[in-house]
């Protein structure tokens, strides 16, 4: 088994989104890292489709945002509705407009717009830029065996699959980002701990020429059928006629062939034409979740770590940010401005905000097209408008949470962070699937489209940022760059007097993470040393005195 000499800040195993977007971020900064991934994954394999504003945000500091806007199928400005229906060529119950913030029409609470894409595409987005950056290394048809730690590094043991060459790559840190089924995980000895099998389902991908233009309920992005024969979710995936479709709340043992699969998409949808299955999988819905993301060097993100129902397309968007909150810490820690309590904030910090998006998820799994059809629902006349106005009404009020749920998506945050200095405040924040922008320490940073029609985050460096929001505080902001300097954090100072950004942030003085979270604010810089309080270096420790072997 051969051995590579030279060390590499990190080896990412798996190369879908989470573990993209660790190579980016980590890459970004300039962290030499390669990611190992096993498959070539292509094809029309059916993941998530829709790709939340706060991913977009990040992709926007990254500078892919626009080219993730050119890789949509329909285009930005095609109507991302969810509606409900009887049957895609049956008759409306229920439209929801603009549902996930999918619009591109400005909003002062975000500076990118959620975005319907198939999750292929959003992988093509990032693997083209991850290719592009000169310290980051993806290695396809490489499969992960294993790894060894001790105090001065990892080694992580691999395959080559089409030559079953084994070899052994040695790092400063390992990332698990590979999947439901994580081997990573596995390894470090995490169980994931919760409820398995809430449903069954399927997810179908199949080509219907014509089938956009055969119905008469408008475009969407997903339509929820609603009848007895075969209650269902269909939508349109990509040109060339692609679409999904997922049969819910399937019995114990019942599988789809093909053919069954396509007279079940014609049953449901009243579709008569032709129909071609390209691919499908069963998957089971689930609430779980690891008990420890850790072991000494070796982290893990994604699916790896949380699995939830999809309702609301939280999954691949959760992963991503996993990915950045451990990339940037990563990075500070090789790079010599991070210490050891900051790695241990990884999990502090994103453990919450997973139960909180779990138990969104969950609820949102409660009301599934099965649960919802009624006698008489397609009938003509009073009595089926009275029915689909009482699946209407339930539906209104099951559901509007799901598609408008901005609060989960912007509003969670590090309050118990031990990187995060509190300010008093913090007690009074309840997590809402409602947003309301907070300038609280470990909330997202309030956005604001300034004068110039620049992007408030626009103007935040990689590092961290002191947002100054009044004239007259430059004794503060030489305290801020002294601190910076002896402490060898990177500190951007942005002085932006503003009147909005005062009402937002409350104090003049606000320090913004990398992430853009907030870490600090406060109406004078303090002396006692928050850059190191934020970076997790005030207890002076070596990161290596938090690590354990394996």
């Amino acid at each position: 088994m051969g051995e590579t000499a030279e060390k590499v800040g990190v080896v990412i195993i798996g190369g879908g989104p989470a573990g993209m977007a660790a190579a980016i971020e980590l890459g970004m900064r300039g962290v030499n890292c390669v990611l190992l991934e096993k498959t070539e994954r292509g094809g029309y394999a059916p993941r998530a489709k829709t790709t939340h504003t706060r991913t977009r945000e990040h992709l926007r500091r990254w500078g892919i945002a626009g080219k993730l806007a050119e890789a949509a199928p329909f285009g930005i400005d095609y109507p991302a509705n969810v509606t409900f229906v009887t049957r895609l060529g049956g008759k409306l119950i229920k439209r929801f407009e603009n549902a996930l913030q999918c619009s591109p029409e400005r909003n002062e609470y975000y500076s990118e717009h959620s975005q319907w894409i198939p999750q292929y595409k959003v992988e093509e987005v990032l693997r083209d830029h991850a290719l592009s950056l000169p310290s980051v290394t993806l290695q396809y048809g490489c499969e992960y065996l294993g790894f060894d730690q001790d105090n001065d590094g990892i080694s992580v043991r691999m395959r080559n699959v089409a030559t079953g060459e084994d070899s052994t790559l040695r790092a400063n840190f390992l990332i698990g980002a590979d999947g439901a089924r994580s081997k990573v995980r596995d390894d470090i000895g995490a169980t994931m701990v919760g409820s398995y099998g809430l449903s069954r389902n399927y997810n179908i991908i199949f080509r219907a020429p014509g089938l956009a233009s055969a119905h008469p309920n408008g475009p969407a992005a997903m339509y929820w059928q609603v009848n007895k024969d075969c209650p269902s979710l269909i939508g349109p995936m990509d040109k060339g006629d692609l679409w999904f479709f997922m049969p819910s709340n399937l019995a114990d043992g019942q599988t789809y062939t093909d053919e069954e699969a396509i007279a079940a998409i014609k049953r449901s949808s009243g579709f008569d034409g032709e129909v071609e299955i390209l691919s499908s999988d069963e998957w089971v819905a689930s609430r779980l979740l690891a008990d420890t993301y850790r072991l000494g060097r070796v982290f893990l993100s994604g699916d790896a770590c949380h699995l939830h129902p999809p309702f609301g397309g939280f999954g691949m968007n959760m992963g991503v940010a996993d990915s950045v909150d451990l990339g940037w810490k990563i990075a500070a820690v090789l790079q010599g401005w991070g210490g050891a309590t900051l790695l241990d904030s990884y999990e502090a910090e994103r453990r919450p905000a997973h139960e909180f998006v779990l138990d969104e998820a969950v609820s949102n799994h409660s009301t599934l097209p099965g649960s919802l059809a009624r006698p008489g629902l397609e009938d003509d006349g009073p009595e089926g408008d009275a029915a689909r106005a009482e699946v209407a009404e339930i539906v209104t009020k099951a559901k509007t949470r799901e598609f408008y749920a901005l609060g989960v998506v912007l509003g969670y945050g590090y309050k118990n962070s031990p990187v995060v200095v509190d300010d008093g405040t913090g007690i009074s924040w309840e997590l809402s699937h409602e947003y309301t922008p907070r300038a609280i320490p470990g909330c997202l940073a309030p956005h604001k489209w300034l004068d110039d029609n620049t992007s408030l985050y626009d103007h935040f460096g990689s590092g961290f940022t002191l947002l100054v929001t009044q004239d007259g505080y430059e004794t503060a902001i030489a305290k801020a760059r002294r601190e910076a300097d002896t402490s060898g954090v990177p500190l951007d100072v942005v002085v932006i007097d503003h009147e909005d950004l005062q009402r937002l942030y409350e104090q003049p003085l606000i320090l913004v993470r990398p992430d853009q979270h907030v870490a600090w604010r406060g109406e004078d810089w303090p002396t006692a040393g928050i850059l190191l309080a934020v970076t997790g270096q005030s207890s002076r420790g070596d990161p290596s005195l938090h690590i354990r072997a394996a």
